[in-house]
């Protein structure tokens, strides 16, 4: 294995502080990859911070030639993790659509196409009868067409974090949960250790994949994360009779959203979620008064069939938005051995397994040339010119 390794077992390759969607598969690819890796959570299981409030769907069905590259990875890792690991992560390849009822949309989705296709997305522009034909239930009323992904699904974001878990053990890996990391020892400009409220543990490397938390503790070492949390919120209905095989993508603004999504689980409920407008800044997550009434009134206008479905519960998560929305990636220019995952903007399930492919690569110094152009495009350090377009 290259990269730098301790033969000191007292100090670790690689701490990694998050146990979520990013934290957990790193985990598991480092100590494969023969790296004595730690992972410190301040929660007592994997998957216990945003993780959990994710409502499971991955795409490679992104503006940007960097998370396209990446989900594309994931997606390969998730649709073959029974045969590889011989884990149920509750894989569905139902893939994503997403609507155009306005010329803006599809002049949009229709832009995107040419980048999509170049990166090897099976990605394809359908006319109204022809995405009926995949989604019967959709409102045909001003219905133009829309994209279809087949190739993208859904995972339980729960079974896919404790998996990973449970097999970087095997490797090796330790965790140490319900410990909260207070300090970031720096020592001749290089991360030698990191503290938590229970002990003080040796390191070569720090890996930052601490999600919605990221800035805070970026700031201990000196280091500026450009992080803010985001509240979303989301709900499950009860279950109902298969109907509906995508997750359905509807980008058209109106008040309160910016856009909304669905699909329907394997079990038969439906989850859905909205994108706020305008954001929900902090880290409160108790379920809202305002959002069924106006996601349900989204939903129904859009799939008339959803009307009679009774809801179960709501709940709201914590998006970590960058300013452009797209994720943090690279080494810290302020402390030499802080490496730093973060600002995944709620994808980072979907971007999980690829981003950790990329971090051990990273770790080894063995990136690629596509790995250097994504990490260009993921630079903590870069200017925040644009915007991802398909958030």
């Amino acid at each position: 294995m290259a990269g730098m390794t301790s033969p000191n077992r007292s100090t670790y390759d690689v701490i990694v502080i998050g146990a979520g969607s990013i934290g957990a598969p790193t985990a598991l690819y480092l100590s494969r990859a023969g790296f004595r890796t730690l992972v410190i959570d301040s929660r007592s299981s994997p998957g216990q911070g945003s993780n959990k409030a994710a409502i499971g769907g991955v795409r490679a069905t992104h503006s940007d030639p960097a998370k396209v590259r990446l989900c594309l990875r994931s997606l390969d890792i998730f649709s073959n993790w029974k045969e590889t690991w011989g884990d149920d992560i509750e894989w569905n390849n139902g893939g994503y659509v997403f609507v155009a009822y306005r010329p803006r949309e599809e002049q949009t989705l229709k832009e995107l196409l040419e980048v999509q296709h170049s990166l090897g997305l099976n990605i394809h522009w359908l006319d109204r009868d022809e995405l009926l034909d995949v989604v019967p239930d959709l409102n045909p009323e001003g219905l133009l067409g829309g994209t279809y992904s087949p190739e993208d699904g859904g995972v339980s974001p729960l079974r896919f974090a404790h998996a990973c878990c449970r097999h970087a053990q095997r490797f090796g890996a330790e965790f140490r949960y319900n410990e909260t990391v207070t300090d970031l020892v720096v020592e001749g400009g290089r991360i030698t250790a990191v503290v938590t409220d229970r002990g003080r543990y040796a390191c070569l490397n720090a890996l930052l994949a601490a999600g919605a938390w990221a800035q805070p503790l970026a700031q201990i070492a000196g280091m500026y994360l450009p992080v803010n949390p985001d509240s979303h919120e989301a709900a499950i209905t009860e279950p109902v009779a298969r109907f509906l095989n995508p997750m359905v993508v509807d980008i058209r603004p109106a008040p309160g959203s910016a856009n909304y999504y669905f699909y329907q689980h394997a079990t038969g409920q439906i989850i859905f979620c909205i994108t706020p407008s305008p954001n929900i800044w902090g880290c409160d997550c108790r379920e809202t008064s305002t959002f069924l009434p106006m996601v349900a009134r989204r939903m129904v206008d859009l799939m008339p069939r959803l009307s009679n479905v009774r809801v179960r519960r709501t709940w709201r998560g914590l998006y970590p938005m960058t300013p452009d929305g797209f994720p943090l990636i690279g080494w810290s220019q302020e402390v030499r051995g802080l490496l730093v995952a973060a600002g995944m903007c709620g994808q980072g399930l979907m971007l999980g397994p690829g981003v950790a492919e990329l971090l051990v690569r990273m770790l080894q110094y063995r990136q690629s040339e596509e790995d250097k152009e994504i990490l260009q495009i993921l630079s903590p350090y870069r200017e925040f010119a644009g915007q991802e377009k398909l958030k």
